[in-house]
């Protein structure tokens, strides 16, 4: 599919065809200009930096830590007109996850659905290691989204953050000191970097939702350590599901273990339930001490997935109402893995089938 590319030259926003050469010669991906006088006016900055040309779009904003999006944004992404959406898709208000946000009510999906989810979480998984396949540095935000947009698209799924209540992306793509729903955008990751990506489609009625963190090169000890404490947080929280637990001690569960290794728990953002609804109950509190509501059941499908710091567990909301950040600056990672309760303890949809 041609992809429509725009002009990384400082303010421009045009349509783009012609590529930097000495970017194409390091591999360097999306440094496109719309002319060559562009792409001269922009030189001086482009060949320090190694960077698009861009601009930061709230230069008085007073940001917690180094990390700045780089704008402008690129178009939405299309969709081929084939591809069944979730009912936000136009609109972006997801009017039947809406009707019943206020329910606590927890429904099990049925074996005939199960048959059903388990071949949309394995499509997730899929297009996943397929973006994670992309990362290195050099490589824009904005290039990963396109790599996942189209990998989506290509299995007959919708993009599940598209549009859901406005956001502009096939997925989000969290860098350094954003906790989640970072917006991919022209900046392209560099060296020491730890990035998480997070991956939602939909297909045949039902939703799919998984991350990874991964470093980007090399990165230090502080950000490996970082990195392997928010896996083990997640497989320990795992490990204790099964019929009869309490949704509410998944938090102890993580808290315990981040804690052990000198990090912190993020507490604003939820696990939730998912299958037909994006997000629905259970919302399940991944700090301890929470007033979770819920037991598992046989059939209950949802996720888990803890946002784990260096600094403070305290977060702060940039201006585009999307990217949350931790409040010191320092760095967080994330990891989420969609499963279901089964009589004898979890099965987990999204896992990595070797």
């Amino acid at each position: 599919m041609n992809q429509r590319r725009l002009c990384k030259g400082l303010d421009c926003g045009k349509e783009a065809t012609l590529q930097c050469p000495s970017c194409i010669k390091l591999d360097i991906a999306g440094s496109y200009f719309c002319s060559q006088t562009c792409f001269k006016d922009n030189w001086a900055v482009h060949k320090r930096t190694g960077e698009p040309s861009g601009s930061d779009p709230w230069p008085g904003y007073k940001y917690s830590g180094p990390l700045r999006p780089l704008y402008p944004l690129s178009p939405r992404r299309e969709v081929p007109a084939d591809i069944p959406r979730p009912d936000y898709a136009e609109t972006g208000i997801p009017l039947s996850e809406l009707s019943v946000k206020s329910s606590s009510t927890i429904e099990a999906v049925s074996e005939a659905d199960l048959v059903v989810l388990r071949k949309v979480c394995q499509l997730g998984r899929e297009v996943l290691d397929i973006g994670l396949a992309a990362v290195k540095p050099g490589v824009t935000t904005d290039e990963i989204d396109r790599v996942i947009h189209e990998a989506t698209i290509a299995r007959g799924a919708y993009p599940s953050t598209l549009n859901y209540n406005g956001y502009k992306k096939s997925c989000c793509i969290s860098v350094n000191e954003v906790i989640c729903h970072g917006i991919p955008d022209q900046r392209p990751l560099q060296e020491g970097d730890i990035v998480n990506l997070d991956v939602s489609l939909f297909k045949d009625g039902f939703h799919t939702d998984l991350n990874e963190t991964m470093p980007v090169g090399k990165i230090d000890d502080e950000a490996s350590r970082l990195i392997k404490t928010t896996r083990e947080c997640l497989e320990n929280a795992i490990a204790t599901v099964k019929p009869g637990g309490l949704y509410r001690d998944l938090g102890n569960v993580i808290e315990k273990h981040a804690k052990s290794q000198g990090f912190s728990v993020v507490k604003s953002f939820l696990a939730h339930g998912i299958h037909r609804h994006f997000h629905c109950a259970p919302n399940i509190p991944q700090y301890a001490r929470n007033k979770g509501i819920g037991v598992m059941k046989v059939g209950h499908v949802f996720t888990i997935e803890p946002m784990i710091n260096v600094g403070t567990w305290k977060d702060q909301m940039w201006p585009d109402d999307w990217t949350a950040v931790t409040a010191d600056g320092k760095r967080s990672a994330q990891f989420e893995q969609m499963m279901v309760v089964t009589k004898t303890g979890v099965e987990v949809l999204t896992a990595r089938r070797v």
